[in-house]
């Protein structure tokens, strides 16, 4: 029997808040349509009918989860004190990538399914990857960039791809804690590690023009 309030459009969200949960305790690889059509008490054609395979189920729950992170995002962001437009922007840039950061500690399972399960640029700009401020993860990435050109502290030349350097360097710290070697480090040192990585980031985006002369 399915549960009461289940139907007339609620089936969808229970599905995917049942699939969350499932996610963010075993990953993207914990989502499975009889286990979550258990969970809220539907049979499994009934999922389908609603997504329209086990991969479009999956990606609709790895937008959710960007979604989270770009709430994460808007947080640290918050912080950042805005008096200065020039200290906004490299603030900005820090707190985007703090918040990737500390986003996969928090919720390695959710991070995993985030950037695992939709496999490419697509949800750059859709917006069922965006947070409650409007922006999915990419676009407040690059909107700190945009920022940082816009102050003169990076050059056109310099801004060019910088999306993709800057996500490729955090990404890679982060799975390295997440699930790599690094994971056995203590979170003070994961903490000044992630300081550094993304001031190197922001630093080594500034001396792009330089080194292609």
């Amino acid at each position: 029997m399915a549960r009461s309030g289940y139907f007339h459009g609620d089936l969808r969200r229970a599905l995917l808040d049942a699939g969350l949960e499932a996610a963010r305790e075993a990953g993207p690889e914990g989502v499975s349509v009889r286990e979550l059509a258990r969970v809220v008490g539907v049979s499994p054609s009934a999922v389908y009918r609603h997504f329209a395979s086990h991969d479009d189920l999956r990606s609709a729950l790895a937008l959710r989860a960007q979604s989270m992170v770009a709430d994460a995002m808007d947080a640290e962001i918050a912080a950042v004190p805005s008096a200065d437009a020039r200290a906004w922007a490299n603030g900005a840039i820090g707190a985007v990538g703090i918040a990737y950061v500390r986003f996969a500690w928090a919720e390695p399972g959710l991070f995993r399914l985030a950037f695992r399960a939709h496999g490419d640029l697509e949800a750059a700009h859709d917006e069922r990857a965006r947070g409650a401020g409007g922006r999915t993860p990419y676009e407040q990435l690059e909107r700190a960039l945009d920022a940082l050109e816009r102050e003169g502290e990076l050059s056109p030349r310099e801004r060019a791809g910088a999306e993709a350097l800057a996500w490729s360097a955090v990404h890679g710290f982060a799975v390295l804690t997440v699930e790599g070697p690094l994971r056995s480090l203590d979170r003070g040192t994961r903490e000044a590690l992630a300081a550094r990585i993304v001031a190197m980031v922001r630093l080594g985006l500034s001396q792009l023009e330089d080194s292609g002369r």
